[in-house]
């Protein structure tokens, strides 16, 4: 049985104003969803507003969620790497019923980032009792 891994990606970017930030959420989510392994991805409606999030047209402002085996998790974290770059992407990873997060500013620290990701949602996939 194939575990899906859920992602939120929190763009980050202070010389844009929400407007932009939004657009450039938009831009990348119409990426996303064409990584080979992502089930489904979307932006994150405001009724599922983080704390201390902005909200913008029902969405909210720079974040968006993503669904994606964890065999292609990799995969989603290479095409991701290859769009930070002068930019600071915050991701959330939930995987039987865990949670870890992640920053990166540069693509060292995403490519990092996301294998030690991968190792950590493996060590949960090999404990007794796993959610699935």
């Amino acid at each position: 049985m194939t575990t899906n891994v859920f992602v939120n990606l929190e763009l980050v970017d202070s010389s844009l104003d929400a407007e932009d930030l939004q657009l450039a959420a938009r831009n990348l989510l119409k990426q996303v969803r064409a990584v080979d392994g992502v089930e489904e991805a979307d932006l994150v409606a405001v009724t599922d507003v983080p704390e201390g999030a902005m909200a913008l047209g029902g969405f909210v402002v720079g974040l968006l969620t993503a669904e994606v085996s964890a065999a292609n998790l990799q995969k989603l974290g290479g095409f991701l790497k290859d769009r930070i770059i002068g930019k600071t992407l915050k991701v959330s990873i939930k995987a039987y019923g865990k949670e870890l997060a992640i920053e990166a500013s540069s693509q060292a620290e995403f490519d990092y980032a996301i294998a030690k990701a991968d190792e950590q949602i493996a060590k949960w996939a090999s404990q007794p009792n796993t959610l699935q």
